[in-house]
């Protein structure tokens, strides 16, 4: 397969071009722009701390297309000519780099939700809590935000359709979990949610942790009755349309 940058593809393989240029084109743009921001969405888990070096992976589903980080590859190099796409079963349908070892969680994930975007990560406090317990107690409200209290999936290697089917089973009725030994999964209908997501997960876990570790002291925890509130009172949250 020649390098590719998005919407440059083969006119035969239904992502850029065909038979109508104009619409071609409008799916090569969407392409280009999904692809500067899952690298800006990469780059940023590094400068975050979410992530050392090439750890963790982001994808972003376009159409029927999803782009995926490369495996390996520091995030600081990706370029635009640097485009890993994939379809929902898995074959590349656009660039030359090897797309993350952990192509079948986030394909997993497209394949069972409405999801555009997955954010996978390393995070220290997030992976300190998945050691520890099998589901993050609900130490803040903001786990309303994630479907509820956050599950740990059971350890799988990783790359795994074991851990794929682990990580689905944590993600029922929810937005997020941790991996076991391993680290976190969220998604969302926007990379912007999906990231913020990862980044609230990471919060908490943090804040279970510093309070826990306060000796002969523990944390006061919230009910899920508690939680119920807070998920009906974020159907509001924001700013409302006009």
């Amino acid at each position: 397969m020649a390098d590719q940058r998005p919407g440059t593809q083969d006119p035969a393989d239904g992502t850029g071009g065909g038979a109508d240029p104009a619409a071609g084109a409008a799916a090569g743009e969407a392409l280009a722009r999904a692809w500067d921001e899952l690298v800006a969405a990469a780059r940023r888990t590094v400068a975050d701390g979410l992530v050392v070096g090439t750890s963790g992976n982001v994808s972003v589903r376009v159409g029927d297309t999803v782009l995926v980080t490369p495996s390996g590859v520091a995030y600081d190099r990706l370029t635009p000519q640097d485009a890993v796409g994939v379809d929902l079963e898995g074959r590349q349908v656009l660039g030359t780099l090897t797309p993350t070892s952990e192509l079948p969680m986030h394909l997993a994930v497209y394949r069972t939700t409405s999801a555009a975007a997955v954010v996978h990560t390393h995070a220290v406090h997030a992976t300190a809590v998945s050691t520890l317990v099998p589901e993050l107690p609900l130490v803040h409200y903001m786990s309303a935000a994630l479907g509820g209290p956050v599950r740990v999936a059971p350890y799988a290697l990783y790359g795994s359709d074991e851990l794929a089917g682990n990580m689905l089973r944590a993600l029922e009725d929810r937005s997020g979990c941790l991996l076991q030994n391993h680290g976190t999964v969220t998604y969302g209908s926007t990379l912007e949610q999906a990231y913020d997501r990862t980044a609230q997960l990471e919060w908490m876990c943090r804040v279970w942790l510093t309070a826990s570790a306060l000796p002969d002291r523990a944390p006061s925890l919230l009910t899920t009755e508690q939680l119920g509130a807070v998920q009906e009172k974020l159907r509001g949250y924001g700013q409302r349309k006009g």
